[in-house]
């Protein structure tokens, strides 16, 4: 239903904003006044998934601890949850990827960025128990690294900055977010890739095959007259349409468009297409665009 991505500097107040947001959107929802479907609010955060501070130390520990968020996230996104991603999402390339995944589940989205400065961050930081600090060069390395949300980017819009002297939150804006934002389809590139069945093969070189006979015998029978045909495609119950030059298209000729075309179309069978909904490799799809081929490109 929803995604809500919370980004900030360590010890920003990232985590005390997400439980904020979460018994806020709860209690809407438990409202008497709201009559929407029900959803379930669920909180994402390293602690969750028992990612400890010190996994930020180095880019080597850092790459399976955001993957291991970044699955967790995944399994969370579906129709019925509100889901808070409570991390530091410091890089916009990772938050960028938490998007895209987002848009592929059709969830809307919007972004938190908690504000405070980075002497704040080390005091609060200093005060936690020691299992919970991050070490102070580790700290300073992410406050240093961080890449600050923008609501001109289109995966961290709609965006809420919510600073450390903040009393209250947007709720009203964030709730408007997630239950009445826009649903964004899912990006181009990100999309599976729709595969050709095992069989395209074989009948795309059997189709082509039978269209060549089909037309020669046809010829036999114009003696070089053109015009439009209907060939009856040998062994089949396949009826095609062609329109055919007033001259004789020798054999050679037909052998070389059939080669020309089923190259093109082998390429599309092997690597898969994003065409969704148009591509067809039945017997008869295969024969109106090999005819559409002929027309297109047998000399007058």
């Amino acid at each position: 239903m929803a995604f809500i991505t919370i980004s900030g500097y360590p010890c920003s107040g990232k985590s005390t904003v997400a439980q904020k947001v979460k018994a806020d959107l709860e209690r809407r929802l438990q409202n008497t006044e709201y009559h929407g479907p029900s959803f379930r609010v669920i909180v994402a955060s390293d602690e969750s998934l028992s990612i400890p501070r010190s996994a930020y130390d180095d880019s080597r520990s850092e790459k399976p601890a955001r993957g291991a968020l970044f699955t967790a996230v995944q399994r969370h996104m579906n129709q019925d949850t509100i889901l808070i991603v409570d991390a530091p999402n410091y890089i916009k390339g990772f938050r960028y990827q938490m998007y895209c995944a987002a848009r592929e589940s059709k969830l809307r989205v919007c972004t938190l960025y908690t504000v405070a400065t980075p002497d704040v961050c080390r005091s609060r930081n200093e005060a936690r128990p020691e299992s919970e600090r991050y070490a102070p060069e580790t700290l300073q390395n992410m406050i240093a690294r961080y890449e600050e949300p923008s609501s001109m980017v289109r995966w961290d819009s709609p965006l809420f900055t919510i600073t450390w002297t903040d009393e209250t939150l947007p709720m009203d804006q964030i709730w408007d977010a997630v239950t009445h934002g826009n649903v964004k389809p899912p990006n181009a590139g990100t999309q599976a890739v729709v595969k050709a069945p095992t069989s395209a093969l074989q009948a795309l070189e059997q189709t082509t095959t039978a269209m060549v006979s089909a037309i020669t015998a046809q010829q036999a029978t114009l003696d070089g007259m053109g015009g439009k045909v209907t060939l009856q495609l040998p062994n089949s119950e396949v009826k095609v349409q062609v329109m055919l030059p007033s001259r004789v298209v020798t054999l050679p000729e037909l052998q070389r468009m059939k080669r020309q075309f089923v190259t093109v179309h082998k390429k599309a069978i092997t690597l898969g297409t994003t065409e969704k909904g148009v591509v067809n490799w039945s017997e008869e799809s295969i024969a109106r665009k090999f005819a559409t081929y002929l027309e297109e490109n047998i000399r007058p």
